[in-house]
């Protein structure tokens, strides 16, 4: 990656804790690799958040618990209109990458952390490596796929989760973009999953869910801007969802955004089984013992899928394509109609959970083992 015997430095942006997770995963391989590196060519990692969304659960406990290493800068970016905050986000990085002077800038998935980092290297001529490279929903509405597209056409090195992804940059003529290397390593995520399932604690408010529902219950998770900012989808979710919760209990995370949109549907909602938001390790402990999900996440739709639990999706569409075209998944959308007739018939359906639809768990390796063999 730079001349013999020197060591190389990446520049990782995060902003969001899924992407701690996911960069953990990474982290952790570059630490394997270090252990074996001879002097001079091991490879120095400088972890960057943006701050772009606070989250009380991000304390010191929590770096501790899910073996994180620590940003070095906190730039304390949050809030405001994309543009503002991508803005914002540009002139740090150029600054603090001017100051740094990495190899290499790591970005991860689709924010707008990962948009400002990949564009403030692209730039200054800093090669960018994407992970989770290629995903697409084909809704030009979704701020995030801008992100992704934007993303992926700066890149060196697009690190795709599945074969679909690494399709879908075929079909965007990838062939042609030159110095661009296309990779599928698996996804992140599935290490992250395999990882942390070995070493997840439940915590108090968790263990007593656990027990109060030991018969069986459903996770949901609501937080995308399309359904909590528009007061017919967030109505119709959750008269779906309340209506559901009479004969199954549903255990639902409350997303800020969504609790402050709740007051204004005008929905007596007595049934559904409200918490506040959950840790990593607790979200993994109830996506273990859950029966099904139901999720306007992106990521919470995989999750399900590497605990082998039906996932109706509560979007038109969605990244992960492969899992509703093999049946793990059902997009219902924010349709009250659709939402209560897939889970009376497809979540009863048989699926078969043995294959591996996102790789076989060495994810991190892989992307480590490409980037230290390519200069």
């Amino acid at each position: 990656m730079t001349d013999e015997g020197e060591n190389v430095k990446i520049i990782t942006i995060v902003g969001a804790r899924p992407q701690f997770v996911k960069a953990a995963v990474v982290s952790r391989a570059i630490e394997q690799y270090n252990q074996t590196a001879v002097a001079g060519e091991r490879i120095v990692e400088v972890l960057v958040h943006t701050g772009q969304h606070y989250d009380a659960n991000m304390s010191e406990v929590f770096f501790r618990q899910m073996q994180i290493p620590q940003p070095r800068y906190h730039l304390g970016i949050g809030g405001g209109n994309h543009g503002a905050m991508t803005g914002r986000m540009l002139e740090s990085l150029e600054n603090l990458m001017l100051e740094e002077k990495p190899d290499m800038v790591l970005v991860y998935g689709d924010t707008n952390s990962t948009l400002a980092g990949a564009l403030a290297a692209a730039k200054l001529h800093i090669p960018v490596a994407h992970v989770e490279a290629g995903l697409r929903s084909f809704n030009m509405r979704m701020p995030e796929e801008i992100n992704r597209i934007l993303t992926d056409r700066v890149s060196s090195w697009l690190f795709c989760p599945t074969d679909t992804a690494v399709k879908n940059l075929e079909r965007e003529g990838v062939g042609a973009w030159t110095g661009v290397r296309v990779h599928n390593v698996g996804d992140v995520m599935y290490d992250a999953a395999l990882f942390y399932r070995e070493r997840a604690v439940a915590g108090s408010l968790v263990s007593s869910l656990l027990e109060q529902y030991q018969d069986g219950f459903y996770l949901a998770t609501v937080h995308r801007q399309e359904n909590t900012d528009d007061p017919q989808c967030l109505r119709d979710i959750m008269a779906a969802l309340e209506e559901i919760a009479i004969r199954m209990p549903v255990i639902l995370p409350l997303h800020p955004r969504t609790r402050k949109h709740l007051a204004t549907i005008g929905l007596e909602l007595k049934h559904i089984t409200y918490i506040e938001p959950v840790g990593y390790l607790d979200m993994i402990i109830l996506l273990d013992h859950c029966r099904a999900v139901f999720t306007d996440s992106g990521g919470v739709q995989k999750e399900a899928y590497f605990f082998r639990k039906p996932c109706i999706t509560l979007r038109d569409e969605t990244e992960w394509v492969e899992l509703v075209e093999q049946g793990f998944n059902c997009l219902a959308g924010a349709d009250q109609g659709k939402i209560l007739e897939a889970e009376q018939s497809f979540i009863p359906q048989r699926k078969d959970f043995t294959g591996s639809l996102y790789g076989t768990g060495i994810a991190g390796n892989n992307i480590i083992n490409i980037l230290q063999k390519n200069p």
